[in-house]
């Protein structure tokens, strides 16, 4: 019933449901990408820099390939690298955080000054710092993404967790002798699910912007068609300005990726807590 309200109640949100719409076009295109578009669609074919046309829906880059089949395989590895670094973020952040907000004193402190600690290092400098070293590989690149996405994430949990822990239904259950485990995982967890839910969208839609940044300053994977590295190879090559079209569709559909999880998260939020649209 719970399930069927907040469908009822998240479908009202016009803002929610077209960030859900988009997410979900990405992912199809993502998912059936082999028959969408052939993997080097235009190779040897087309002519290197053609504008958008008939045969070539979004023109062609600097060696012939076609931008559309480009950018539809790009969705499938922004989509790996988006769902990594939220796995990753999740199995980090989620145990320090109900650890910290369940156990207080020493055990809880200790966990908070070590999310204090890493939402204070400057992230992007040290992403650089390990892509350069450990090389340019999307896996890499996604898993180095969730390693530094976790704190936020932990910040969340605990703030909530020190909420939900001190109601009674969770005292009830440390007197009937409930297992701490099947407490913080079932009881406390299970309630956190709309602010956990909303930084997720969150660190979804910045996992991409912040590959494209790695991939702009020649740190992302050259073999792989994201839409950074399709962004960068644009640039690398000197006819972004020639070939406009280089740098306007892969920025468009970084564009409505973001916004898209933004509006599925204020969505989310909203349906949750109505209090937060005041």
């Amino acid at each position: 019933m719970r399930e069927k309200t907040f469908i009822q109640s998240f479908l009202k949100h016009r803002l929610g449901v077209i960030g859900f719409i988009g997410v979900a076009l990405v992912v199809l295109t993502g998912i059936f990408a082999p028959l969408i578009a052939p993997y080097q669609r235009g190779y040897g074919e087309a002519m290197p820099l053609s504008g958008p046309s008939g045969e070539n829906w979004l023109g062609t880059d600097a060696m012939g390939l076609d931008l559309f089949a480009e950018l539809v395989w790009g969705a499938r590895t922004s989509m790996f690298i988006s769902a990594t670094a939220v796995v990753v973020a999740m199995v980090i952040g989620i145990p320090f955080g109900l650890i910290s907000g369940y156990f207080k004193g020493k055990i809880g402190s200790l966990i908070d000054s070590i999310i204090e600690i890493a939402m204070t290092i400057p992230t992007l400098p040290l992403m650089i710092l390990i892509s350069a070293l450990a090389g340019a590989s999307v896996r890499i690149v996604a898993v180095v993404i969730g390693i530094f996405s976790w704190p936020t994430l932990a910040r969340i949990v605990r703030n909530s967790s020190l909420r939900v822990s001190q109601l009674q239904y969770i005292e009830a259950a440390k007197i009937l002798g409930v297992p701490t485990f099947f407490i913080m995982f079932k009881h406390i967890l299970l309630n956190l699910a709309g602010p956990v839910l909303v930084d997720l969208t969150i660190i979804m839609a910045t996992a991409v912007l912040t590959e494209s940044s790695l991939s702009y300053l020649g740190l992302g994977d050259p073999n792989a068609w994201s839409w950074g590295v399709i962004l960068q190879n644009a640039f690398k090559s000197g006819h972004h300005f020639q070939a406009w079209w280089l740098v306007i569709f892969p920025s468009l559909a970084i564009m409505v990726y973001v916004i898209s999880f933004n509006l599925l998260g204020i969505g989310i939020n909203e349906t949750l807590n109505p209090k937060s649209r005041d």
